[in-house]
């Protein structure tokens, strides 16, 4: 970048934390889900289509659980469901972590900048261990997983917790999400969202800006695209 390029760069501020979505944004999980849940209903006597599982991506645990048991022959209670496929997806994490383009190197930039992080995450916290195991302590300064909050994406509660549970205003900060569930999520609780499409593709949404991943893009790139809804949201519009 030229020098002029990079002033600019360094005069957007830099937001009082970043909120990070775990699976899909931060590590490519959803392939593990998938294989995990096409396995649970294929011992079960049943079939599960992609389409199937791609309705499950940005759901809580419990949720999807519902699903399966709906519509599978699959039984049992949704906590039950949840076990058997949370341990699966907790092994093959463990196995090979599945970094998403750019989104460590973003990670790492963040806590380079002292800027706060926190994982928002409708899975539950032995998954976000695996994840958490794997980086330097304290990177994130706090941490939301599905099976701490009554009401999961797409209610703002997550997000809302995470703002709390940092001291810092939503509207301050950023959010990075894979998924219509999850931007509604941040939208909702009044955070400045950047969505990633991945398995799923994210409609326009009120709050948010898109962008095709995060490979190359610095965190001042993303506040600088985040700018006009932040001045729209202090306009009230």
């Amino acid at each position: 970048m030229d020098t002029i390029g990079s002033v600019i760069r360094e005069s957007v501020p830099l937001p009082a934390a970043v909120l990070w979505d775990m699976d899909g944004t931060l590590i490519d999980t959803e392939p593990y889900w998938m294989a995990e849940e096409t396995e649970l209903i294929a011992r079960a006597g049943g079939t599960w289509t992609h389409e199937d599982a791609v309705e499950l991506v940005g759901n809580s645990l419990i949720r999807s659980a519902e699903i399966i048991l709906a519509r599978t022959p699959v039984t049992g209670t949704p906590e039950e469901i949840v076990d058997v496929l949370l341990s699966g997806v907790v092994a093959r994490t463990r196995a090979c972590m599945p970094w998403r383009p750019g989104a460590r190197e973003l990670l790492e930039e963040c806590a380079g900048l002292g800027v706060p992080n926190a994982l928002v995450t409708m899975s539950w916290a032995p998954l976000a261990d695996v994840l958490l195991e794997g980086l330097p302590e304290g990177t994130f300064s706090a941490v939301v997983t599905g099976d701490q909050v009554a009401h999961g994406k797409p209610s703002p509660d997550p997000y809302l917790l995470a703002a709390e549970r940092l001291g810092v205003a939503p509207a301050d900060c950023l959010a990075l999400e894979d998924s219509p569930t999850g931007v509604r999520s941040a939208t909702a609780a009044g955070v400045p969202t950047v969505g990633i499409p991945h398995v799923v593709p994210i409609p326009p949404t009120t709050g948010m800006v898109t962008v095709a991943g995060l490979e190359g893009l610095a965190l001042r790139d993303l506040m600088a695209l985040t700018g006009q809804l932040r001045v729209d949201r202090a306009a009230g519009r």
